[in-house]
């Protein structure tokens, strides 16, 4: 008889949790194209199994935790290419049930729903900026309907991922608060602050009285600078610490091409677990070999 799964919070008291790696460069490199709008999202329609391969193949490697192809997905992106609402909110569950799948009955895998921050849905980079030009209500009003959606179905968390604003965590921990599940809250950062400039220390403080947020952290930074962005947020927030950074290498978006060396490597898993990092993964251009490693790394 297979034992029940344990909530994520229970597993993060007893050690480290090996998340998994990039989606999109997974699916890239199994021959998708995601050069639209709505990015690996775009399969959750259009080639499902796709996308569950990806989350098997993570698990193999040693991932303990799957992250939905929902990133990108939204009512007002799957609206601009004539998804209309109903079947939006079927394509939002299915991540969620396809990672679930992918998982199977094992006690010690988890499903995070991601919930990405509003630039993803502009799809022109804005998730690197914030400062939208948005008050924290519209902010509100674009998170909520599809979080409410994702916590549906019932994932293990919900992983507010690659937040570039302090406005906007605000604003989507207020649209998941009414919620019953619990929340992961990563910042997107640069040199000690978040892409629209705050301190990091202002950002992970949102997390310490919030009993909803389990692990409080940075995701998508560069390798490098990632170990003294966990030591901030173990300090300011005083809760586990997620991390998981993208490979390291630049992004050049006239040539829409990657640039310069990788960074990403297992050896500097020592630094982000003695900063107090307990969930720990990779991001865009992190795939599963850097997973396996990593996992080999931690265990």
């Amino acid at each position: 008889m297979t034992s029940p799964r344990i909530p994520l919070a229970t597993a993060l008291a007893q050690g480290p949790v090996v998340l998994d790696g990039g989606m999109s460069n997974e699916l890239a490199a199994d021959g998708h194209d995601l050069s639209d709008a709505l990015w690996s999202a775009r399969l959750l329609r259009d080639a499902p199994e796709a996308v569950a391969a990806v989350h098997r193949r993570y698990f193999e490697a040693g991932a303990q935790v799957a992250i939905t192809a929902s990133y990108q997905a939204s009512f007002e992106g799957f609206a601009q290419v004539g998804v209309d609402r109903a079947e939006a909110e079927q394509l939002l569950r299915r991540s969620v049930t396809l990672a679930r799948e992918a998982a199977g009955d094992a006690p010690d895998r988890w499903v995070a729903a991601s919930v990405g921050p509003y630039g993803a849905v502009l799809a022109d980079g804005s998730e690197y900026r914030g400062r939208y030009g948005l008050t924290r209500a519209q902010l509100r009003a674009f998170h909520a309907p599809r979080a409410e959606v994702l916590a549906s179905a019932a994932p293990d968390v919900l992983a507010i991922e690659t937040i570039p604003d302090v406005d906007e965590a605000v604003a989507v921990l207020d649209a998941v608060s009414g919620l019953d599940v619990p929340v992961w809250l990563s910042f997107s950062a640069a040199e000690g602050r978040t892409r629209a400039g705050q301190p990091l220390e202002e950002a992970f403080a949102l997390a310490r009285d919030n009993a909803q947020v389990i692990a409080v952290g940075v995701n998508c930074l560069a390798p490098e600078e990632a170990a003294e962005a966990v030591s901030l947020a173990a300090a300011a927030a005083g809760k586990p610490v997620v991390v998981y950074p993208n490979s390291g290498e630049g992004w050049d978006a006239t040539a829409r091409a990657w640039t310069g060396p990788a960074t990403f490597s297992p050896t500097r898993v020592d630094a982000w677990l003695t900063a107090g990092a307990l969930l720990l993964g990779g991001c865009c251009r992190v795939g599963a070999d850097q997973i396996t490693a990593l996992s080999e790394a931690i265990r």
